[in-house]
């Protein structure tokens, strides 16, 4: 035990002392120190995690935020000083990087590339073919039914466009000097492009219709027609715009017409269909309320359109196989081809097919086919076929580097011993078809009671293989929040990270052991979209290290390292 020393003078002493003014030498009393300080003051006493790898050729990782990284923050320093690797967790991702008209934007991957470079910590490049996490309106977009011009099908018809690019006034005007008219410069339109109109409502009005926009349109309403209202919008600051009908500029009928538009100080597009009904009838302007809130609003693209029941509309025609397949891995070669040459100089090594197996099959592959996706989702299999997997291996291999390490990757590989059978033989389909294939990767999001020998028995198979194992996404769960979390389960969840490290070691051989990630260094937020609230780090949110950092730095071979 060590004890803490404290010097006690009692109140009698002090008054004689002060009384006397003699010096006086003060009794010593030894305080133990608590258990629990102890233990965090020797793992404080640890050096940092990447000081315990022994073997040159392994790469500790950490999965982390790109902004967070970027932002040079605490993880920027916590990912230096402890990792060798990063993966970023969402944003070198389809769904991040790939925009809604099929360009790259690579702004932050570059910086990434840049920061890491600078710290001598290389990156593992996460994902190239995944089901999730990609930007299926646009993949989707671009298999979609061919659009045939017809004329006998009903369509809206367009009776207003501004786009404000030259001072033609036409169709708009405010009601004085309360809604100030202007331009924005080139460039600061919607998307950056082009310009927009400015109004600017100097002061908060008594009503808010004492500064209005009033945009005027061709057609006057009739019942039961069919209007919508297209325009992106902001506001210097957060702002409601209710909108009026009126039957000419300041001829007002009715308080609703296409409901409240919300500006933020961010670019939104406003697209709103209404049914007319009396109250909204024998109208063609409608008039934006800007009086509620002292700011500057900016509109562009305005459109009023006219549903025409006898207007001309289009039929379509379903793409062939072919032509999807076709399709698809022209813009699938065109994702990785674009990723892997911003990223290709700190990037050594990809996650190229992510998450291929079934569940429930796990000898076969994942598909999307009679399933309710999410938004993010788009089975690159469901058109490539089975193959898929052998053009994303054949494309990361022509665009990467000569020595990048190529892996596939999958999850309850430890908890399913079929689905990790299943990805070995899926691995062997991959490279009898010509691709190559250098390493498995398991997640491995396992919790305290994960069935251990199965853990090994996963180890046993992927060794088997003669491939680089890593494991690439690894966090404990306790079963509890943090909040709910004791000191009992910390350290069980200590001897849980100390067991899957020794089993790698142990079962892997030297040669086959690329690196483990820690996917959560610390614990997760309770507003984190994985894992939310759970202690599954090695650090706290805080930064404050736990239990689980010394099983690390003891699975790493740390254990006699002072």
């Amino acid at each position: 035990m060590k004890n803490i020393h404290f010097r006690i003078i009692p109140a009698a002493v002090l008054a004689l002392c002060m009384a006397s003014c003699a010096d006086m030498e003060m009794p010593e009393f030894d305080v133990e120190k608590p258990l629990s300080i102890q233990n965090q003051e020797a793992i404080n006493g640890l050096q940092n995690l990447k000081t315990y790898v022994a073997n040159p050729n392994f790469k500790l990782g950490a999965g982390i935020g790109i902004g967070t990284y970027n932002n040079l923050g605490p993880m920027y320093l916590l990912a230096n000083t402890n990792f060798q690797e990063l993966t970023a967790g969402y944003a070198m991702k389809h769904g991040a990087v790939v925009l809604n008209d099929g360009s790259l934007s690579l702004d932050a991957v570059s910086q990434f590339v840049e920061n890491t470079a600078r710290n001598e910590v290389s990156i593992y490049g996460h994902t190239l073919a995944w089901h999730a996490n990609q930007n299926a309106t646009f993949l989707n977009s671009t298999i979609a039914p061919v659009e045939i011009p017809s004329q006998s099908l009903p369509d809206w018809e367009v009776i207003l466009d501004k786009s404000f690019e030259t001072d033609d006034a036409s169709g708009y005007q405010s009601n004085g000097a309360n809604a100030i008219l202007g331009f924005t410069a080139d460039g600061a339109g919607f998307n950056n492009t082009g310009r927009a109109l400015k109004v600017t409502n100097p002061a908060v009005q008594t009503d808010d219709w004492r500064s209005q926009l009033f945009v005027t349109f061709s057609r006057r309403t009739a019942v039961g027609d069919k209007y919508r209202l297209e325009v992106d919008v902001r506001a210097d600051a957060n702002a409601n715009m209710g909108t009026q009908a009126q039957t000419s500029p300041g001829g007002y009928k009715h308080w609703n017409f296409f409901g409240a538009v919300a500006a933020q100080p961010q670019w939104k597009h406003i697209s709103v269909e209404v049914t007319i009904a009396d109250n909204t009838s024998n109208c063609n302007t409608i008039a934006f309320n800007l009086g509620n809130t002292a700011t500057t609003y900016y509109f562009d693209n305005l459109k009023v359109s006219w549903f025409n029941d006898e207007a001309t509309g289009s039929t379509f025609i379903e793409r062939t196989p072919e032509e999807k397949r076709d399709t698809l891995t022209y813009h699938l070669d065109k994702w990785i081809s674009g990723i892997m040459e911003v990223s290709k100089s700190n990037t050594h090594a990809w996650d190229v097919v992510n998450e291929p197996m079934d569940d429930g099959n796990p000898y076969e592959l994942k598909t999307g086919i009679g399933k309710t996706k999410a938004a993010d989702e788009f089975y690159w299999q469901d058109y490539l076929g089975k193959d898929y997997g052998v053009v994303a291996f054949k494309m990361a291999e022509m665009y990467g580097n000569p020595d990048d390490i190529l892996f596939i990757n999958d999850y309850n590989l430890e908890y399913n011993l079929d689905k990790c059978k299943g990805i070995i033989e899926y691995v062997k389909y991959i490279e009898e078809k010509g691709a190559r294939v250098d390493g498995i990767g398991t997640q491995m999001h396992i919790s305290l009671d994960s069935d251990k020998g199965k853990i090994t028995e996963m180890f046993k198979l992927l060794a088997a293989t003669g491939k680089m194992i890593k494991i690439s996404e690894l966090d404990i769960g306790v079963g509890v929040q943090t909040t709910e979390a004791t000191e009992e389960l910390y350290l069980a969840q200590e001897e849980m990270y100390r067991f899957v490290l020794e089993q790698y070691f142990t079962l892997v051989p030297q040669a086959q052991q690329y690196g483990i990630t820690i996917w959560s260094p610390t614990d997760s937020p309770a507003n984190s979209s994985w894992r939310a609230g759970e202690p599954i780090g090695l650090w706290t949110q805080g930064f404050t290290r736990k239990p689980a950092y010394r099983g690390v730095v003891e699975g790493l071979g740390g254990n006699v390292v002072n």
